[in-house]
């Protein structure tokens, strides 16, 4: 039994107005519409996996180009500081299915496969769980990386339906398929524990993984559209390592030379092309002005690629650095969020929660979670005061201005690196302790977004603000994990090695 109520209220209604924007991509020509009330808007949500924001246009790439994502962000609102509640996949979405700091239900770390037999805790209520109870059709399109069994599968977790990988990655295509480009040394089947899952039961796919997400997705829209309200959450497994494309988006990057870079900018295209469809899908099924989409991603892209950027942002996934926990964030709601805008102070994947919670008409929420729609919407102030991570003994904090980091610093070297670039891990997981002490940076975010300049000697009263801060909120939280973390790396900060626990 879930433990937090999910409570029922009178639908809102929404009172409308005529739409008229013109942008490009799916939303072709000048479009005029005048919509009719509605109670409660479709919600799709569409979430990349290990995207780099800067790989996306409205954010400033140049190498790839990403016209649909582009088009959305001119139709609603771009996020110019949206964060993530930890710098990999797992934890990421455990905090952003609950709309609660995942370290308050235990799912602190990478469970690096121990999700088969182990899970998110199933007393949580999640988005789909919130959403469910209000009335929506609720539908899960791609990779869920929180749990395999029931109770912790999405069909435990609030959804209707489901289709996708369990896993945290799985094989995108036989490598052999002709056409195809891979790196590394691929299987050409997918294994038991990354199997692709139509409900509960595991079945073979041979088209190429994205598209055939996309595909689904898109037929959930033809079949439920004007139903009744439905959220459908596509989670793609893209672009995640491994890298593979076939040629129908490696064609428009064959002036790319390097092969990963080549690929892994293919792979963003079919990314971009999803979600293209799937607004499409909307427009041809009447539902696009009735829809709040957003698009994100669960963490940067990874250093260890070395094909991607989080430009201009320092870091990549695994660090705390900005490049490892802030992601694109888009929202396109056609008459009600201005198209074309931009909002600029610090919000966090939490707030997803208590925004759907507001349009769907739900009296849910959480200690965490922040409905974004009114500042959306001009209201003044900060949605947060603090955003806060922890991954075991790393930590940070930031606040409208500053941010702090603390890692651990440590005696080990590259020479204690395995093949996979990663630390072995102790047999009850990396302590919390920090037996060689604590590298700590302050960063300056309004003069130094990119976090070349550590502040902390010079301002130490600010660094003990934040640390109080921090501590007062590590208070809150379970002191343990439901797992204890084994996923470990090393990294260089300003010239001292410190180790990366996640």
């Amino acid at each position: 039994m879930k433990m937090h109520a999910v409570n029922s209220r009178a639908l809102v209604v929404l009172l409308w107005v005529s739409l008229s924007f013109s942008v490009g991509g799916v939303y072709g020509a000048d479009v005029t519409a005048s919509v009719q009330p509605s109670s409660q808007p479709n919600i799709v949500f569409i979430f990349a996996d290990d995207l780099g924001i800067g790989d996306v246009g409205t954010y400033g790439g140049t190498v790839i180009d990403t016209p649909q994502i582009d088009a959305l962000a001119r139709s609603g609102v771009q996020f110019a500081q949206a964060y993530v509640t930890h710098p990999v996949c797992s934890p990421s979405r455990a905090g952003l299915m609950t709309g609660r700091y995942q370290q308050r239900h235990g799912w602190e770390f990478n469970p690096a496969g121990r999700d088969v037999t182990n899970g998110m805790d199933p007393n949580e209520i999640t988005l789909a769980d919130m959403l469910k109870a209000e009335g929506y059709r609720t539908g899960m399109v791609g990779k869920w990386h929180l749990g395999y069994q029931p109770p912790h599968d999405p069909q435990s977790q609030g959804f209707d339906s489901y289709f996708g990988v369990l896993a945290g990655g799985s094989l995108f295509i036989d490598p052999e398929t002709q056409g195809v480009e891979s790196r590394g040394a691929l299987p050409r089947e997918r294994s038991a524990r990354n199997a692709v899952y139509d409900g509960r039961t595991p079945i073979e796919v041979t088209d190429y993984l994205t598209d055939v997400f996309t595909q689904r997705a898109v037929e959930f829209v033809e079949d439920y559209a004007g139903a009744q309200p439905f959220f459908l959450y596509l989670s793609h497994t893209t672009p995640h390592t491994p890298l593979q494309a076939t040629a129908e988006y490696l064609d428009r990057y064959r002036h790319i030379e390097d092969p990963a870079a080549r690929i892994y900018a293919a792979m963003v295209a079919s990314l971009d092309d999803s979600v293209g469809a799937v607004v499409e899908a909307l427009r041809e099924t009447n539902q696009l002005e009735n829809t709040l989409i957003v698009f994100s991603s669960d963490n940067g892209c990874a250093s260890y690629i070395k094909v991607c950027s989080n430009a201009p942002h320092a870091g990549f996934k695994r660090y705390h650095q900005e490049g490892g926990i802030r992601v694109p964030l888009i929202m396109s709601w056609p008459g009600v969020l201005k198209a074309g805008s931009k909002y600029a102070q610090p919000v966090v994947s939490l707030d997803l929660m208590a925004t759907f919670a507001a349009v769907s008409g739900s009296e849910h929420g959480t200690e965490d979670s922040i409905n974004l729609i009114p500042y959306l919407k001009d209201k003044a102030g900060h949605p947060h005061d603090y955003l806060y991570w922890r991954s075991g003994p790393t930590i940070a904090i930031r606040d409208d201005r500053w941010k702090l980091i603390a890692y651990n610093r440590t005696d080990l070297t590259s020479a204690d690196l395995g093949a996979d670039g990663r630390l072995a891990a102790p047999p009850n997981g990396w302590p919390r302790t920090s037996p060689h002490g604590q590298l700590v940076l302050l960063y300056d975010m309004l003069d130094d977004p990119g976090e070349t300049r550590n502040l902390a000697e010079l301002h130490p009263g600010v660094v003990a603000r934040l640390r109080q801060e921090h501590a007062r909120w590590n208070k809150t939280l379970l002191p343990v994990a439901l797992m204890p973390g084994i996923r470990s790396t090393l990294a260089d900060m300003h010239g001292k090695s410190v180790q990366l626990i996640f």
